[in-house]
């Protein structure tokens, strides 16, 4: 499967073959894994002596072929006295056919303690955001973990995301640095309470990508949009790491509540792990045939965290959903500025609301969040906007998990929704009405902040009344209806349409109230 490889390096135990190469099945994911690097033979550059700061260096070059496995390991024999280890890697972007994709290769890093799915070993991604990173025991590039450099052998990971029909040419360059170990640095992560209004409407974005990941903010900066766009809380969620977790304290305020979390980026779809506990890192190496994502659904809850599918239905290589949405605590319907893959993400998830609503099962909680990356990607572009006791994590989490939310395009755009009948029963969002079949119902939704706008009553049966807005995008609409036409009744408001056949892009979205005796 595999091509010879050439070592090179700066002494001359790098002119030495490589051991051969095999496939082997590391937990529930099978892995190429390459021969090792190995440093224990030849002294340091420098004074010649470990204590003196020397350094090595070994390149590794080597070609994948089309078809080859989600991820490659290249073992490292790191001696003692290493205090940093620093990665650079380059590869081939020959060109392709049009439709046909090109090179792109992720970076990894596990320690000594190995590759295992979920092990302890990892200490790092960043994709393909970053050419080069190094971990040392008081610092590490964004994307990595801090920590000490342990004798053992260490684990380089690639990930070849898509390969070119010439296959995937690759250089890395691995340097140790000798000398004392700096001191470790213990983790400080923000608060789980900010000052809240008790039991209140929290506005939150939980989808947000810092320079930890392959976004090009600093936490001070998306903490600053934040409060500009009247956000009470957001949710740390970079790609297959938890290294921003220890970033973000000083960011959190009376104001802000930031809760920690992982956007878990699998080859088969993408999930957001939503206030986990500091720390927590969940693997994403596995796709829906190795059956193991309900494992790590699990694991989030242990956590202490909400499993929330993010864009379900994007058309990003890998981004698309499928996994199933059994073990869903809520799904991510509307990602960013709103395109035709959210319109099907949103009729998707208004089907399952049908199917449960008819069978009295469990129902999945529908959210929205920016995605935002980098300039000009708002922050809170959409927001979920939650009905919490508090604000803070347990109180918001709960929110969430419970319905008791909906999404709005911006802090100016403000939703009531509620449902009243039988005998002066009251419901609103994420609620039921308890009702007999024949029992008359009216639902009545308040809106200001959406001007140009339309509201949309969808029940299982669909579309079943509609009515404009004010100039002024305020007013309050009211139909009536029976548990016996409508089992539920979510809300919609509107834009104008733009591109026929396709609605308007909402303006605010709500969970559904159910009605009836089920």
């Amino acid at each position: 499967m595999c091509n010879e490889e050439e070592h090179a390096g700066h002494t001359s135990h790098a002119e030495h073959a490589m051991a051969r190469r095999g496939l082997i099945v590391t937990g529930a994911a099978a892995a190429l894994t390459l021969g090792s690097v190995s440093f224990a033979s030849a002294a340091p550059r420098g004074s010649g002596t470990p204590r003196d700061g020397g350094t090595q260096t070994e390149v590794v070059r080597g070609t994948l072929p089309p078809g080859s496995p989600d991820y490659v390991y290249l073992p490292v024999d790191v001696p003692r006295g290493v205090r940093e280890i620093r990665v650079s890697y380059t590869y081939e972007k020959p060109a392709v056919p049009a439709g046909t994709a090109g090179n792109a290769l992720d970076i990894g890093l596990f320690d000594e303690r190995g590759t295992e799915l979920g092990g302890e070993g990892f200490r790092g991604w960043s994709g393909g955001a970053r050419s080069e990173f190094f971990v040392r025991a008081d610092d590490a590039t964004p994307g990595y973990i801090p920590g000490p450099v342990r004798p053992g052998t260490w684990y380089i990971a690639l990930g070849p995301y898509t390969v070119a029909p010439q296959g995937l040419a690759y250089e890395v360059t691995v340097t140790l640095e000798y000398g004392p170990a700096p001191e470790r640095r213990k983790p400080v992560y923000p608060a789980e309470r900010a000052k809240g209004r008790g039991r209140a409407w929290y506005r939150g974005d939980c989808h947000i990508h810092s320079w930890y990941s392959d976004g090009r903010r600093t936490p001070a900066e998306i903490a600053a949009l934040a409060r500009a766009a009247g956000l009470d809380f957001i949710n740390s969620s970079e790609h297959n790491t938890h290294s921003a977790h220890a970033h973000w304290a000083d960011q959190a305020g009376d104001d802000l509540l930031i809760l920690l979390g992982e956007e878990v980026t699998t080859r088969n779809g993408h999930v957001v792990a939503l206030g986990t506990d500091p720390g927590t890192f969940v693997d994403w190496r596995y796709r829906a045939r190795d059956n193991r994502f309900g494992h790590y659904a699990r694991a989030i809850r242990r956590a202490g965290g909400l499993v929330v599918p993010a864009h379900p239905h994007a058309t990003c290589i890998g981004c698309n959903w499928k996994f199933g949405f059994g073990d869903a605590d809520a799904v991510e319907v509307w990602n960013g500025p709103y395109t035709p893959d959210d319109e099907v993400s949103l009729a998707d998830w208004d089907s399952a609301l049908a199917v449960a609503a008819r069978g009295g099962k469990r129902w999945t909680p529908a959210m929205g969040s920016s995605d935002a990356h980098r300039d000009p990607d708002p922050i809170g572009t959409p927001q979920t906007v939650v009905l919490a006791d508090d604000l803070t994590r347990e109180a918001i989490l709960e929110g969430i998990r419970a319905g008791r939310s909906y999404i709005a395009e911006s802090q100016d755009v403000s939703v009531t929704f509620s449902a009243a009948g039988g005998r002066g029963r009251h419901a609103g969002i994420g609620e039921r009405l308890r009702v007999a079949d024949d029992d008359p119902v009216t639902v009545r939704l308040e809106v200001t902040g959406a001007p140009g706008c339309s509201v949309r009553f969808v029940t299982d049966q669909g579309v079943l009344h509609t009515a404009a807005l004010p100039a002024d995008g305020a007013g309050t609409v009211e139909w009536r209806t029976t548990a016996q036409y409508a089992t539920y009744v979510r809300a919609e408001v509107r834009h104008p349409a733009v591109m026929p056949p396709l609605p308007g892009a909402p303006a605010a979205l709500t969970n559904p109230i159910f009605l009836g005796g089920h």
